[in-house]
């Protein structure tokens, strides 16, 4: 049976094609989609554009306030040594030459051992009266003192002032600093240096230079390593200042847009000015320092203008890696650099050969590490932060530049703090203990202007600062106050009269049995008023104090200047308040401005960024204690000095000097004060240890040796010894207290009220003791 064919037809091949309209949709698709990348791009770029020129337009940088130190004044007259100018000229960073061709530059010529001639040609400064320029002037020191102040012509200079000292800061949120420049105030050698060694194609390109970034690419493939980059320095200006650190394509994307941006909306000189004023260069503990303005002062201290070839070399070597090629920490790595920008300057035919090869030879001329931080003296930058926040918000000090000109004294404050890091030092090993620690607070009499502080034995460490917060009992500090309160009665008392020193005993405000002992434990029976004080007598300073009262002792030392309560207890005698340093000297300043109450202050002027004035802080003087009482209490502390417990370091001192002074000391020796003054300062020095222990020293076997150390070399004038109306000086009979004659054996020469002297006078028959010396001149030879 024959088989029959299968009807299926065999398939054929598919010969359909895809429809016109498909490629169509295709082609419409992508060009929508590139459409809308480029509307994207083009939203994208606005917004970038508005960022680029909001930040370039505004305010670019939030700049920390500036602290001033206040400024070395010479004129005919002027106590001061040529040790103490070269250490404030060094500090100002003028560097010493046989030659004075420029500013910032001294020569000297030495007279003798201690006399010496200087030519300075100081750098000009915006000061808050006026504008000082550029002056180069003689000056000659003979017996320290300032014998002739000329100008190069040989004309009499009335006063000459130095530049301030920059002393400190108060800084943005994110720790940045700068000294913002013109481009018209930079060395020219910067400038071409810096476009010849980061972009020598800067003023041609847009903003993105492709052949460069090819450029670098090949070099990095060549080398298997990251060795060269392709970026602008306009891309580095907007990496630096519009973007974060994070690295990807579309950070490079938008770098390269903002690039561009830049350009088209800003000049070339806008551009590189930013670059300068904006470029990272290094960092100073938690502070970054932010271009070459900064960087100037920071590595060499001193002004861009005065910067030689191999500086300028240094700083623009520096933008290629400020931590990698660190000076202090890699000096070899940084002269390598150094040598390889000075090449550039040389090959470019910035600097002649000459220049060339002297600069390759010379070291990097950097400062001492330890000397980098603008925050030179944090205890008393500490003080101006605080009496600024009672004027001003924490933001604008720390964003609008402001100019702060202060009260501090350099070479007043190097002082205090060598006598105190030495001073503890010493006397931690005379002891064998580690725990000592101290603060110092120096003013200047009359005016209570602030001249020194130092809050800690490491005086630049910025920690505690004990001489604003260490509060502790002033002991027989306050004995002054209790005199003064007494001869405030002049009915009553005068510094000769006779009180007890007998023992004493009575209930304190707890019901407990207050009975003062003397230091030495024995009573002195009946003994003159200035000698009590002399020799700081317990007993007889807490008979007179319940005699004239408790409440008005507290009054006396609230008028004083202290705006705490003093509570008026029979302790407060002996000195039970608590105070700071800082609290001791402002009351202590009324008694050496013979009763003329002013708030101490560290501010004299505050200056707006550009100059103009903000706020002054003028003298303020009130007479809130006697100025007969504040003499005598003065001439009786003068007697400390000399007869009682601050004899001890008379002879380290001048023995032209007249000071006034008091010790103190705390239960256990828990606290060791003293506070005196001369004619033009006054200085409060405060020991002891922070966990409160009891410590090894007394007032005078502790801060006197500071303070005596302090005042040693410090050019100060004698206290006054010049009475004020009302006040003579008499011959008292140190027994009854009667007015006695000069060729008595036991007479003293004290100030007394001359309407309430008194009324009867001593006869005597020798004029020797039996020594061959009147009572009076015992001990004081």
């Amino acid at each position: 049976m024959t088989k029959r064919r299968s009807l299926k037809r065999p398939a054929k091949k598919s010969s359909v094609k895809t429809p016109r309209h498909g490629w169509a949709l295709v082609r419409l698709i992508a060009f929508y989609a590139v459409l809308l990348v480029v509307a994207l791009l083009a939203i994208w770029t606005f917004f970038l554009d508005i960022q680029v020129r909001e930040k370039f337009d505004g305010k670019k940088w939030a700049l920390p306030a500036r602290v001033y130190a206040q400024p070395l004044e010479l004129y005919e007259g002027l106590s001061l040594t040529p040790a103490l100018l070269e250490q404030e000229l060094n500090t100002l960073g003028y560097r010493a030459v046989s030659n004075v061709s420029a500013a910032g530059q001294f020569s000297k010529r030495v007279l003798s051992t201690r006399d010496a001639s200087y030519q300075i040609h100081s750098r000009g400064f915006d000061f808050w009266d006026k504008r000082d320029e550029p002056t180069r002037f003689n000056v000659v020191i003979a017996e320290n003192t300032v014998t002739r102040l000329n100008d190069i012509a040989g004309a009499q200079i009335p006063l000459q002032r130095l530049e301030p000292e920059e002393i400190g800061g108060i800084y943005p949120a994110n720790v940045q600093d700068r000294v913002l420049v013109k481009l018209n105030d930079l060395p020219p050698l910067l400038g071409e240096t810096l476009l010849a060694v980061e972009d020598k194609n800067f003023l041609d390109h847009h903003g993105v230079s492709p052949l460069s970034i090819l450029r670098a690419a090949w070099v990095n493939v060549r080398e298997g390593d990251v060795v060269q980059g392709g970026s602008t320095l306009t891309q580095q200006l907007v990496k630096n200042f519009y973007l974060t650190r994070e690295r990807h394509l579309r950070r490079k994307v938008q770098e390269a847009i903002m690039s561009v941006l830049l350009e088209v909306h800003y000049s070339k000189s806008e551009i590189l000015e930013t670059y300068i004023n904006e470029v990272f260069l290094g960092q100073s503990g938690v502070r970054a320092i932010h271009g070459f303005g900064l960087a100037s002062h920071h590595y060499f201290r001193q002004p861009l203008r005065e910067l030689e070839p191999k500086k300028i070399a240094l700083l623009i070597g520096l933008v290629k890696g400020p931590s990698y090629f660190n000076p202090w920490r890699s000096p070899e790595r940084a002269k390598s650099r150094r040598d390889v920008v000075l090449g550039v300057m040389y090959q470019e035919h910035l600097i002649d050969e000459e220049t060339y090869q002297q600069a390759l030879k010379s070291p990097l001329g950097i400062v001492e590490d330890t000397n980098t931080s603008l925050v030179s003296y944090p205890a008393f930058v500490d003080l101006v932060k605080r009496q600024l926040q009672q004027d001003y918000q924490e933001e604008d000090l720390r964003s609008e530049g402001l100019r702060i000109f202060t009260s501090l004294s350099p070479g007043v404050q190097r002082q205090a703090e060598k006598a105190l890091a030495e001073g503890v030092k010493t006397l931690q090993e005379r002891h064998n203990t580690k725990e000592l620690q101290g603060g110092i607070v120096v003013t200047s009499v009359g005016s209570g202007e602030v001249l020194a502080m130092v809050g800690n034995k490491q005086p630049r460490f910025e920690g505690f600062n004990r001489a604003l917060d260490a509060r502790r009992p002033i002991g027989s500090l306050v004995k002054p106050f209790v005199y003064l309160t007494a001869l405030e009665q002049p009915q009553r008392y005068n510094l000769g009269s006779i009180i007890s020193d007998e023992p004493i005993s009575m209930k304190a405000g707890d019901g407990q049995q207050w009975e003062p002992r003397n230091f030495d434990r024995i009573s002195h029976g009946d003994v003159p008023l200035w000698l009590a004080l002399a020799k700081s007598y317990n007993q007889a300073t807490a008979r007179l104090g319940m005699d004239v009262g408790l409440k008005n002792v507290a009054a006396t030392i609230n008028a004083a200047g202290y705006e705490g309560r003093v509570p008026a207890v029979p302790a407060l005698t002996l000195g039970s308040l608590d105070m700071t340093p800082f609290e001791v000297a402002g009351i202590y300043h009324t008694l050496a401005a013979e009763g003329v109450y002013t708030p101490l202050r560290a501010i004299r002027e505050v200056l707006t960024a550009t100059g103009e004035p903000l706020r002054r802080y003028p003298l303020q003087l009130q007479q809130r204690l006697s100025p007969q009482a504040a003499f005598q209490t003065q001439y009786a502390m003068q007697m400390v000095m000399k007869e009682g417990t601050g004899r001890s370091v008379m002879n380290r001192l001048p023995a032209s000097l007249t000071l006034a002074g008091k010790t103190g000391t705390t239960n256990d020796q828990r606290d060791s004060w003293f506070a005196g003054f001369s004619g033009e300062h006054l200085a409060t020095v405060w020991l002891g240890r922070d966990d409160n222990g009891a410590t090894p020293l007394t007032g005078s076997s502790g801060a006197l040796q500071v303070w005596a150390e302090f005042m040693r070399t410090l050019p100060t004038q004698s206290v006054n010894d010049f009475p004020p109306d009302g006040v003579s000086f008499e011959w008292f009979d140190n027994t009854s207290g009667n007015l006695g004659s000069e060729l008595c054996p036991d007479v003293t020469r004290l100030p007394v009220r001359e309407e309430y002297r008194p009324q009867h006078t001593v006869s005597c028959q020798s004029d020797s003791n039996g020594d061959g010396k009147r009572w009076w001149q015992r001990g004081w030879d």
